[in-house]
């Protein structure tokens, strides 16, 4: 992370998580490491999809990463996976979303590791750890 120069990682992230502390240490951990220019919080699944629909026709408004958590009320993260595959490539070619979970279940490592949609399945909160993995790994990705 380039701290000393003050420039970030990425663009623009988006945290969808019901639980208002796991936001707010998701923001204050991109905030202080650097890892964002924007942080987008979003409390529902439903009202994320919403979002990210909204910006289809201007991609470069569209964040790089999502941050998705399993467990929500309404719309769970992978009744969220469902409706995202139906959108336009040209929202799934810009996104790359990370599974954020406090389960520790085995069946929910497996089933986002075997979701193609699903960059990489992290456990909370996040870190300064967790988001140093991600950097080496996306910029692999490039």
């Amino acid at each position: 992370m380039e701290q000393e120069t003050g420039t970030t990682s990425f663009k623009k992230i988006l945290v969808i998580d019901d639980n208002p502390t796991d936001r707010y240490i998701a923001k204050r951990m991109a905030e202080k490491f650097l890892f964002a220019e924007e942080i987008i919080l979003q409390e529902s699944a439903l009202e994320a999809l919403h979002y990210i629909k909204s910006l289809e026709n201007t991609p470069q408004l569209l964040p790089e990463l999502i941050f998705l958590d399993i467990n929500m009320p309404g719309m769970n993260g992978y009744e969220f996976l469902d409706e995202y595959a139906k959108l336009s490539e040209t929202i799934k070619s810009n996104c790359i979303i990370l599974m954020i979970t406090t389960s520790l279940h085995p069946d929910d490592f497996r089933r986002a590791e075997n979701n193609p949609s699903i960059f990489r399945f992290l456990n909370k909160p996040l870190d300064q750890e967790k988001f140093r993995l991600i950097e080496s790994e996306f910029s692999l990705k490039k």
